[in-house]
């Protein structure tokens, strides 16, 4: 049987670069990929207010710091592996800076072009993901 997750996936833009995080050894999933601001939708909270937390709690960036740009449609990912499928809300945000704090979730980050996602190990379909909320 199949457990299925609802998250959401933020990207932060800072001068046309996107913020990429690697995962920590703590977190319950694909540890040391590099991943968007990312967590779980609670019951039946809007994905958008879980980004902004999420971005909040992963930053330490307050919500007047960060401008929505895009939403996207959810993409949907089957880890057969994991026995889960993903269901993952993407969104775009503009930030007013590039200095930011980690919290435990993760080990490391980077800014990164977009075209860059490609060649890291991220968490499933990272790029589609972004693909979602990217400028067209």
């Amino acid at each position: 049987m199949t457990d299925i997750r609802r998250v959401v996936t933020s990207f932060l833009r800072y001068n046309g670069k996107i913020l990429v995080f690697q995962r920590s050894s703590k977190v319950g999933t694909y540890q040391g990929h590099w991943a968007g601001c990312s967590g779980y939708i609670e019951g039946n909270e809007d994905p958008y207010n879980r980004a902004i937390i999420e971005i909040q709690e992963e930053t330490k960036l307050p919500p007047e710091k960060v401008k929505l740009v895009r939403k996207g449609s959810p993409v949907e990912v089957k880890d057969d592996e994991e026995g889960i499928t993903w269901i993952i809300y993407p969104f775009l945000f503009d930030i007013e800076t590039d200095q930011i704090q980690l919290d435990w979730e993760h080990i490391n980050y980077k800014w990164i072009t977009p075209d860059e996602i490609k060649y890291l190990k991220t968490v499933p379909k990272l790029k589609e993901v972004f693909d979602q909320v990217k400028d067209r």
